[in-house]
């Protein structure tokens, strides 16, 4: 009787070392995870961002953030770069949010699309989709990185 009881507990407890390994490998791959998205946030990764009636445009670089536009003339505007930040559970490259200087409420968000996107002007397909908030100003638009 005693055989049969000490292999049932040698059997619950080898059923708990994968469980626990998989507990601990799933924490493990959850962090690193987490590790890349900041890794890649401190990344520059250059985009070009468009966007029309009125055209507009953004470029991304190390050297800041360049927002153009059409007035009476060709505006221009431009912030210090800053590293996006990836949405919860996002990765980076999904949407990423980068503040621009000044108000609280100056944003781009630069989201991956399922599809395209199209800037209505030309027929080039982009892979993301461009939301501009500017105070009161909203934009939208398509992006691409360089």
């Amino acid at each position: 009787m005693n055989k049969h009881l000490r292999v049932s507990i040698l059997c619950i407890g080898l059923v708990n070392i994968p469980i626990s390994l998989v507990t601990a490998n799933s924490t493990a791959i959850a962090t690193l995870k987490l590790a890349q998205n900041h890794i890649a946030s401190n990344r520059v990764e250059e985009f070009n961002v468009v966007g029309n009636e009125p055209f507009w445009n953004i470029n991304i670089s190390p050297k800041g953030i360049v927002y153009s536009w059409l007035g009476d003339g060709i505006k221009k505007q431009t912030f210090p770069y800053v590293n996006p930040q990836a949405a919860d559970g996002r990765p980076l490259d999904v949407v990423r949010v980068y503040r621009l200087r000044g108000r609280a409420d100056n944003l781009l968000i630069i989201q991956k699309t399922n599809g395209f996107c199209s800037d209505t002007m030309s027929d080039k397909k982009y892979p993301y989709t461009a939301t501009l908030i500017l105070g009161k100003t909203v934009r939208t638009g398509c992006a691409e990185k360089k």
